[in-house]
């Protein structure tokens, strides 16, 4: 897929799990691909005023979590408002 799309649905979440609670409020969205899909996602680097319902959103990938020092790093896909 390109990567485009467009916010379906989203969600401000306020109160999340401990691991996130660096993040509130953070943006989680039901995108509806270019190509047709629908995937969730969270949408990052905005705020949740920049956001409405058939805003452009591109995916990016980025860094999730590591396990230490040494261990392996997990990337994931999240997605910014396009310009």
């Amino acid at each position: 897929m390109s990567g485009a799309g467009e916010v379906f649905s989203f969600t401000v979440v306020h109160d999340g799990l401990e691991q996130f609670k660096m993040q509130i409020p953070y943006i989680m969205a039901l995108i509806k691909m270019k190509e047709g899909p629908f995937v969730t996602g969270q949408i990052v680097d905005c705020s949740p005023d920049d956001v409405k319902i058939g805003t452009k959103v591109s995916a990016t990938l980025r860094k999730v979590r590591s396990e230490g020092k040494e261990g392996i790093i997990q990337y994931g896909y999240k997605f910014t408002v396009s310009p």
